[in-house]
């Protein structure tokens, strides 16, 4: 299939994404910060006869992006599919928000994706390449504490798009998935009762229930696939309805 590189490729969506990818013939590039949990995915990946790459990297940093899209290119000598799904979220009240925390936002959020999809260009250029971005209904629907995390995927989003436009005459597809909410390890960075939050997040859910971290894999591998190769600017609510205004 080619070469894909997904971040925060540790655990959670990134790593179901991955080894999903890996299963259907797709040579995965891992990355993320802790190196001890992408060496586990990439074990199961070739335990079960996959091909990939670990590359430990804080996205924070702004030489990371150009890092792993060198470290992509020399292990398989090409980059055909990117899957920005590393984020930040802390839920705090206005008056509690640092400059520090904000510009963790930026730099992961929004900084990172754009700067990985400069940095692989030349290389998705080659034979037309496919962006998958991971958005959040945070970025449209509105929640107390959330108005940073929700600012980044909502640009995310609009970075989506505009991208799309600009990189569609190359033959480069860009789609976002928004996702509503998933049982992975993110939760724990807001919720002290982390049952009591995943009621609370099905409730808010039409469906009634949050996503599995595999079910969102399935629609990365999806956009990244030639089902979708006439399918670029779209923002797909995957979110069991959440975002639906349901009286």
């Amino acid at each position: 299939m080619g070469t894909a590189i997904v971040t925060g490729a540790g655990t959670g969506i990134g790593a179901a994404g991955a080894r999903r990818l890996a299963a259907n013939g797709w040579n995965v590039v891992l990355v993320g910060r802790r190196a001890e949990l992408l060496a586990q995915v990439l074990a199961e990946i070739e335990r079960a006869g996959g091909r990939g790459l670990a590359v430990s990297a804080d996205l924070a940093e702004a030489g990371a992006a150009r890092h792993v899209v060198e470290q992509a290119a020399a292990a398989f000598g090409a980059v055909d599919a990117l899957v920005n799904n590393a984020a930040v979220i802390k839920v705090l009240p206005l008056a509690d928000y640092t400059t520090e925390i904000l510009d963790q936002h930026w730099a992961v959020n929004i900084r990172a994706p754009f700067l990985l999809i400069q940095a692989a260009l030349p290389l998705l250029k080659e034979r037309g390449g496919a962006v998958v971005n991971i958005s959040s209904s945070s970025g449209t629907i509105l929640r107390p504490g959330q108005s940073v995390y929700g600012m980044t995927k909502h640009a995310l989003e609009y970075l989506s798009r505009s991208l799309a436009g600009e990189l569609a005459p190359h033959r480069i597809r860009i789609n976002a998935l928004a996702l509503g909410p998933v049982d992975t390890p993110i939760h724990q960075t807001w919720a002290t009762d982390l049952k009591a939050a995943y009621e609370w997040l099905a409730g808010q859910v039409p469906l009634g229930r949050i996503a599995t971290a595999d079910e969102i894999a399935r629609w990365i591998e999806i956009l990244v696939s030639p089902d979708s190769s006439w399918m670029t600017g779209a923002v797909i609510p995957l979110d069991g309805g959440q975002v639906l205004d349901i009286a």
